[in-house]
């Protein structure tokens, strides 16, 4: 059977997820989301477009959630 290399490890003793990358892969997705999360507050600025303002930001943490979930260690 071969070892999976997953990019991020499930949290063991608290908690529901995953935890910090442990490869380089999981850092520059975690990279790219901050990013993008920083991102929205220039291009859709809350004050003047809210509704498109939480879409992006619910759009990048769901992208990120599926993310950790093909490529991170199973859940228990």
């Amino acid at each position: 059977m071969q070892k999976k290399d997953y990019w991020f490890p499930a949290r063991r003793r608290f908690g529901y997820g995953w935890g910090l990358p442990i490869r380089w892969q999981g850092w520059v997705v975690y990279a790219l989301a901050y990013t993008g999360l920083a991102a929205i507050f220039f291009v859709f600025p809350p004050s003047k477009s809210l509704v498109w303002f939480l879409g992006s930001q619910w759009a990048i943490l769901l992208t990120l959630i599926l993310i950790c979930s093909l490529k991170g260690e199973p859940l228990r």
